[in-house]
């Protein structure tokens, strides 16, 4: 689309004072403004796809805003919707949503908000014209990677896999442990039977025993039946014990025993039972340093130190970022219906960055763009704007929860209004976000 026509906006507004204010405020920046009062006349004006960005208010007449997005959209798919409204709702914004309009934006609001609303959405139609990124022979499994430290991590696997080895993966929080451990498990004569995964840091240090080793009834307080541990219920498969380096000392020389011998008393038990089961530990600490801290035992360490994997951060295998950005993406857009696309600018901006996160802040960032991502294109100026969405913000600014709530919306509209994969996808707690929604008198 050339630049000229960028800037030629159809606006639709039955108020004739906001009309003449966003007309003479667009034309002053530069826009080429059509303007109208009516639906009718609207529809008129749109049987010629001749508008790059269309600006409706909602409720008009007859007819809504709501129309106006259908037939401009149908005329011009690359057309770029921007609805506004001071009645907004949950059911509007869903079917502005669905209909694929670029923005929604409440009334009243500053004339340089919408401004650079403007601006998004031309950029938007600019990377309609980019480069799509693209990727060959994307891989089935999320344990993906062709770096030379992933390789390394996969010839280790495929020597290690066959055997009952304890195996050690340490690593940043985020790098894809627990994705390795299932691996190995899958690649092991165990295949077929469990493989459970327990986050020791998770559970509070006295409930641990009773979580891995069981508890007959009446061991402790509330204790009314008899509870079956991990090792049991994993008999003859995997336990994956994640964070072993949050254990305290006291549990540690329980643990060590249960390695050596493989058996296990449940709270309350007089004998000991023997299972068979694989064990494969991680943690995002440093374990040589907490022994030398005797904060860790050194035996246990000398033990679980038996086959020992360092899986990078991302930051370390960029060259990994393009297969992973576009198998999460492929993900996504066949969960949530979508056809959203990453062009070259928006790959090269995640490979520039230095993912924090790793592999989880890129699956989280890949979900919300899918969602997201304005016009279904996912360039250098969306992930930017994700990547700072992500990132510490002050408090109080107006500007910011407005946007804030901007996205809520949107995220809420593609998940259907399930709030807890809404706020997974926003990063935040679900009583956060619906501490928020009740603030913003959503319901």
């Amino acid at each position: 689309m050339r630049d000229e026509n960028l800037k030629r906006v159809l606006v639709v507004e039955d108020d004739a004072g906001v009309r003449t204010t966003i007309v003479t405020f667009l034309e002053l920046e530069g826009y080429v403004v059509d303007a109208v009062a009516s639906t009718h006349e609207a529809l008129r004006l749109l049987e010629e796809p001749r508008y790059a960005i269309v600006l409706t208010d909602i409720y008009l007449d007859e007819r809504t805003g709501l129309d106006i997005l259908r037939a401009a959209r149908t005329k011009d798919p690359r057309c770029a919707v921007i609805l506004m409204t001071a009645r907004g709702t949950m059911e509007t914004v869903m079917a502005a949503t669905k209909g694929g309009a670029f923005d929604y934006i409440a009334k009243p609001f500053e004339l340089d908000a919408l401004l650079q609303t403007l601006k998004r959405a031309e950029a938007s139609l600019s990377a309609n014209e980019e480069e799509e990124s693209e990727v060959e022979d994307l891989p089935e499994s999320e344990m993906i990677g062709s770096s030379a430290q992933m390789v390394e991590i996969y010839k280790i696997v495929s020597k290690v896999a066959p055997t009952d080895a304890t195996v050690l993966l340490e690593g940043e929080t985020g790098t894809g442990k627990e994705l390795i451990a299932r691996m190995i498990h899958r690649n092991s004569p165990r295949a077929s039977q469990p493989f459970v995964a327990v986050d020791c840091a998770s559970i509070a240090p006295a409930l641990l025993e009773s979580e891995l080793f069981g508890a007959l009834r009446g061991a402790y307080t509330g204790a009314d039946r008899d509870r079956m541990g991990v090792f049991e219920a994993a008999n003859h498969g995997t336990v994956f014990l994640d964070e072993i380096g949050d254990i305290e000392l006291t549990f540690q020389l329980k643990l060590l025993r249960f390695l050596q011998e493989r058996e296990i008393r449940p709270l309350g038990s007089a004998r000991a039972k023997p299972v068979d089961i694989r064990v494969i530990v991680a943690t995002n600490r440093d374990l040589q340093k907490l022994v030398e801290e005797k904060k860790f035992r050194e035996d246990l360490w000398f033990r679980v130190n038996v086959v020992r994997i360092h899986v990078p951060p991302l930051r370390e295998r960029h060259g990994d970022v393009a297969l992973l950005a576009h198998f999460f993406l492929r993900k996504y857009n066949e969960r949530y219906g979508h056809d959203t696309r990453l062009t070259e600018s928006g790959l090269k901006a995640m490979q520039e960055y230095t993912w924090p996160g790793n592999v989880r802040q890129l699956q989280h960032m890949m979900e919300r763009l899918s969602i997201l991502a304005p016009n279904g294109r996912i360039d250098e100026c969306s992930v930017r704007d994700a990547i700072a969405a992500t990132e510490p913000r002050e408090h109080g600014s107006e500007t910011l929860a407005d946007a804030e709530m901007d996205q809520i919306r949107r995220v809420l509209a593609a998940t259907g209004g399930n709030k807890s994969r809404a706020a997974r996808i926003l990063g935040i707690e679900r009583k956060t976000l619906y501490r928020k929604l009740e603030r913003a008198g959503i319901t």
